[in-house]
């Protein structure tokens, strides 16, 4: 807690504290006449001090300087002076007026000033005009002052300003723009909805925030998608899909076609944060990895953070996805849906009580299983096969200064094979948000949420005397948490905020009809309080800076073995245990997670950007596969499986060419892992207690090179993505059989050298437009045995060094065409068809490759391909 108020103090101190000696700063001028334009300029370019001024200020007026060298202070007094004005010096801006409001009595380090002004401040909502929706990150722009700000995730803005008259400009791209003249005479709330720029829908796909944001913004290692352009992209049996519109990003890849979740600069599936309106995501899959768990007719927005992750995040190592769902229309009903080969969806919004409150309603089925049921074999038709998702979504504006989120997720995926097996899993998700504003400037959200994860596996009894037994495993995790902004001043932002989640593991328990076997269940609590500070030093640098305090707890009811000293953990080397009792302490585990990003925008379209990063990860998914499964097992920390911690810097540039309308950027990144997890060989995890015994531990690297070219406006837009990248884990020990590779460096499982990604769309008018997405990378890193022999009559392979090999180069195409009804006036239903093709050229694409020795043959080759075959599909979009 005293850590925390000291954070709080160093960056209050900042933001707020007027240093003595910044008034006395020498400025060099040569003696001669000068405008007070050249002079405010002067000061500004040598001391990066700005200046707010009003009419009454005659900029043009001359003043003649005898000296070279003059203080800031000097010049200013003698520049007023004539003119009869007043000054103050507020931070690094000194604001000219008339006269101020006396509020407080002058101190000798502002002598000059005899009055201090009061300041009030422009809040309010940026929302769509159409349907209620807030809009993130629309801009709110201040001409004369040439500062602006962005809206959270709320749509929320506040602008605290000197007293005087002001243009304010709010824009959004794909929306109309509007301009306020503002006498700001007291604080003033703007509430502000904008309408859709209806001459731009055929030209423009919503994407990054404004051309120029690409260059301004501070966010270094970071991508924004819309949920329109990633519609857009041609997707495998017609289902749009967040997840493999992510994978095309620059720095993001996977482990193979049809795998579940992403790996980010050299990181593992699991130490990906996946946010549904905040709520986690334990495994984003539907169909084991094709099809991703988001409906998208509710998602808004898509934002992946894969370097600079701000502190308010946590928990994981590699990336934070934040996906957040629309809020429901408050205007008017509507809904939008889709038939395809696969699924159908359906999404539909209602206003409960207009501009206050709305509902929505999501859901998707997928239906292969109905086709099944057409065969003529009972088995076949005793299959199942399908999965389904729901969203809920409710949101209430109480009043002025409070509104109530309440969000849900459920979804399954169903699999039955005949009348011998079962499988089913999902995820749960409930989330209930408060924003509250204690003031203008000050913003509040209070989270509580709910996430869960299980899993249920099966065998059915073959006849009356079998026997039957299920085997079940999952996570769930409760949260709470209450995220602040304040906004000081247009050049000062701090967020703080604290947080608490507790886990549940349950890592496996198998049921049958003549016994019980249960792995002892794991608890955990992890909380963390954090402070992030915004400074704009100038017009050209900018700073964020921050630190994230996070703790863990093991806690009991659980068992915990003692090892010899001295020797490797083994069931062999056992001397006693501890029972720990329910919620005693098992191991604790705490760490300061510093972040740092700057923008250096040195020239109109061009800025160096640098971050570094310290995450900490306290859970793991354990699996012996090297493709996350549905079937894996989440592992809390505790005294012998130590937390993942990182650290990461990362240096880009970023570019504009205004026409047209290019974004191009180039970043390089160094990523230093410790306590990671790999395995021993023949490693067994089925309900094993004692996972310690299996699991090696070690460090880990990965660094490369991404660049990416993008136009996000016009008939031809999209992007080119390349990453050079080397990911390596080290896995060394004091015991010869705990190491891997002689404890050397070895390429990881989902390390990829090249990766090639490209993805366009071309309007040919306003109702056809054709799409193309292309990508090509290295294959992955596979281990194949170097040798063969003879043991009893049986062939033993002999594997070489881990992951010394890989598998082919994985290539593919996929197209689709959009035809898009004829528009007519007040007819509010609008439909389009959608005509795609996945991996054109049925490219077989290899997974993964096995190797069967019978004793006659040479080392035979089985090469896996999940899809290798070309895939059309026709799917009927709509809206209304």
């Amino acid at each position: 807690m005293y850590l925390t108020v000291f954070v709080l103090l160093v960056f209050l101190g900042e933001a707020l504290g007027q240093p003595s000696t910044l008034l006395q700063t020498p400025i060099q001028l040569e003696p001669g006449q000068y405008t007070v334009a050249q002079l405010l300029k002067q000061i500004n370019n040598q001391t990066g001090v700005h200046f707010s001024y009003s009419r009454s200020l005659n900029i043009s007026k001359k003043v003649l300087f005898t000296d070279k060298t003059l203080s800031i202070k000097q010049i200013v007094d003698q520049m007023l002076a004539p003119q009869k004005l007043k000054y103050l010096l507020k931070g690094k801006m000194i604001i000219i007026r008339k006269s101020f409001p006396k509020i407080a009595t002058p101190t000798s380090t502002t002598a000059s000033f005899t009055t201090q002004p009061r300041f009030y401040t422009i809040s309010g909502t940026i929302t769509d005009q159409s349907n209620g929706e807030a809009l993130i990150g629309a801009t709110v722009y201040i001409p004369s002052l040439g500062k602006g700000i962005a809206t959270n995730s709320y749509g929320f803005f506040a602008l605290r300003l000197a007293p005087g008259k002001y243009k304010v400009q709010v824009s959004y791209i794909g929306f109309q723009s509007k301009h306020y003249q503002i006498n700001l005479e007291a604080s003033k709330t703007l509430n502000v909805e904008l309408p859709v720029d209806k001459n731009e829908l055929a030209t423009v796909v919503i994407t990054d925030r404004g051309i120029n944001e690409h260059v301004t913004s501070l966010e270094v290692s970071t991508n924004r998608l819309d949920i329109e352009e990633i519609k857009s992209m041609p997707a495998f049996l017609g289902e749009v899909d967040v997840l493999q519109s992510i994978r095309a990003l620059p720095g993001v890849s996977s482990i193979g076609e049809g795998a579940s979740g992403f790996n980010v600069r050299g990181g593992a599936a699991d130490q990906n944060l996946i946010l549904l309106d905040e709520a986690i995501v334990y495994n984003s899959a539907h169909l084991l990895g094709l099809f991703s768990v988001f409906n998208p007719h509710s998602v808004k927005d898509v934002k992946i953070y894969k370097g600079a992750i701000p502190p308010n995040y946590g928990g994981r190592l590699s990336s934070v996805l934040d996906i957040r769902q629309k809020e429901g229309n408050t205007k008017r009903f509507s809904g939008e849906g889709g038939v395809g080969f696969v699924t159908s969806r359906l999404m539909l919004e209602t206003p409960i009580v207009k501009d206050k409150s709305a509902l929505l309603v999501a859901a998707r089925r997928s239906y292969a299983d109905l086709f099944l049921k057409l065969s003529s074999d009972q088995d076949i038709r005793d299959t199942q096969l399908y999965f389904y998702d729901l969203n809920l979504k409710f949101n209430y504006a109480i009043d002025k200064k409070n509104r109530l989120y309440v969000s849900g997720y459920f979804g399954r995926d169903v699999a039955k094979i005949g009348k011998l097996f079962s499988f089913s899993w999902g995820n749960r998700t409930a989330t209930i948000r408060w924003n509250h504003l204690f003031n203008s400037q000050l913003f509040s959200n209070v989270s509580l949420i709910f996430s869960d994860y299980n899993y249920k596996l099966g065998v059915l009894p073959t006849n009356t005397n079998g026997l039957e037994f299920e085997w079940v495993a999952g996570i769930s995790s409760y949260q709470l948490k209450n995220d602040l902004t304040w906004f000081i001043n247009p050049r000062h932002t701090l967020d703080f905020g604290i947080s608490g989640i507790g886990y549940y593991f349950q890592p496996g328990q198998v049921d049958s009809e003549t016994s019980s076997v249960k792995t002892a269940s794991e608890r955990a609590l992890e909380t963390a309080i954090y402070a992030n500070y915004k400074q704009q030093i100038n017009k050209k640098l900018t700073l964020s800076y921050g630190v994230r305090l996070s703790a863990f707890l093991s806690l009991g009811e659980r068992n915990v073995r003692t090892y010899l000293p001295g020797q490797p953990r083994r069931n062999a080397t056992v001397i006693g245990q501890r029972r720990y009792g329910n919620n005693e302490v098992v191991a604790n585990y705490w760490g300061l997670e510093p972040r740092l990003s700057l923008r250096w925008q040195f020239k109109p379209k061009t800025a160096l950007k640098a971050s570094y990063a310290r995450n900490r990860q306290y859970i793991h998914l354990v699996s012996n596969t090297t493709a996350p499964l549905p079937t894996d097992i989440w592992k809390s920390s505790d005294p012998y499986i130590r937390p993942l911690t990182s650290d990461q810097v990362a240096l880009g540039i970023f570019h504009v060419i205004a026409s047209p309308a290019l974004e191009l950027s180039a970043e390089v990144y160094y990523k230093k892992m410790y306590d990671l997890i790999d395995y021993r060989n023949g490693v067994n995890l089925l309900l094993n207690e004692y996972l310690e015994t299996e699991l090696l531990s070690g460090d880990g690297r990965a660094y490369g090179l991404e660049l990416m070219v993008r136009k996000n406006t016009g008939k031809f837009r999209g992007w080119l993505s390349y990453t050079l990248a080397r990911s390596e884990r080290k896995i060394d020990s004091d015991f010869p059989e705990d190491r891997v590779n002689n404890g050397a460096y070895y390429p990881a499982d989902y390390d990829r050298t090249h990766l090639l990604n490209l993805t366009t769309t071309y309007d040919f008018n306003k109702r056809v437009s054709l799409s193309a997405n292309f990508t090509l990378s290295t294959g992955r890193p596979v281990t194949f045995p170097s040798a063969k022999y003879q043991f009893m009559g049986s062939t033993v392979l002999d594997y070489s060094t881990r992951n010394q090999n890989r598998i082919p180069s994985y290539h593919r195409l996929d197209l689709s065409l959009t035809l898009k009804g004829k528009p007519k006036r007040k007819r509010r239903w609008k439909g389009e068809w959608v005509f795609s093709v996945y991996n054109v050229y049925a490219r077989r694409n290899a997974y993964s490759i096995y190797f069967i020795g019978d004793g006659t043959a040479q080392n035979e080759a089985t090469r896996l391909s999940i899809l290798g075959g070309l895939f059309p599909s026709i799917t009927y979009n709509f809206k209304f």
